[in-house]
């Protein structure tokens, strides 16, 4: 496979994680697994939660793909695609546990309008203890300001009704 189709499938992969962690944070998540999740929405004692075992779950198929494309023969795409699945995970990782819910200690403070959206959803999301109510599922994504009031009014009156 030449570099350049590896790169865009690698991107292509990094960009749609989005919407898989997006639907997966949605409708797992704050569905049946819940008993996982329940923890990241309340004050973390220690260093770790059980929500923590989700990083592990969603690690599986990049190691799977990375093993499949480097040791069993399945092609360059697995490879491309699990390193894509990686490198979102790394991602994820930077924004959300380290900026945003500050696991590592630093003291960067979000200045650009985009990481300031990123920081203002979560919390947002957040605000709200319970698997209903919430808003904002996106990692790396978050509607802009008008669209969040927008969405917290409209859930709030459906839990109101």
């Amino acid at each position: 496979m030449p570099i350049s189709l590896g790169l865009l499938l690698f991107a292509s992969t990094v960009l749609t994680m989005e919407g898989v962690a997006y639907g997966a944070h949605r409708w797992v998540m704050h569905g049946p697994g819940w008993f996982l999740h329940a923890s990241h929405h309340r004050p973390r004692a220690g260093n770790w939660e059980l929500n923590d075992l989700y990083a592990a779950i969603f690690a599986i198929p990049s190691i799977v793909l990375l093993l499949g494309g480097v040791r069993l023969g399945w092609g360059d795409w697995a490879t491309w695609v699990g390193a894509g699945i990686a490198a979102y995970g790394a991602i994820y990782f930077g924004f959300h546990d380290v900026i945003v819910h500050k696991r590592l200690a630093h003291r960067y403070i979000a200045r650009s309008p985009y990481m300031k959206r990123i920081v203002q959803a979560h919390r947002l999301h957040h605000a709200v203890e319970t698997k209903h109510g919430t808003i904002s599922f996106g990692f790396l994504w978050a509607p802009g300001s008008r669209r969040l009031k927008a969405q917290l009014a409209e859930r709030k009156q459906s839990i109101m009704e």
